[in-house]
């Protein structure tokens, strides 16, 4: 038992190695493209919420006066 409990550890990280390596890694022109996308969009939705945030306040401030 307690060598199968020191076996069990390195197996998995002997099956991790091996599903790592059949992995399909990104080009570096797939990565450039993907990390350009999810910034515009975030910036878009951060700018989306700055506006509706502002638009809210302005309204609630007004109505609570």
């Amino acid at each position: 038992h307690y060598m199968n409990a020191l076996m069990k550890p390195v197996n998995f990280i002997k099956e991790v190695k091996a599903q790592l390596i059949k992995v399909s890694w990104p080009t570096k022109n797939e990565l450039v493209g993907s990390t350009s996308i999810v910034i515009t969009i975030t910036f878009i939705t951060a700018v989306f919420i700055g506006f509706i945030d502002l638009i809210l306040s302005r309204i609630l401030s007004w109505l609570f006066r």
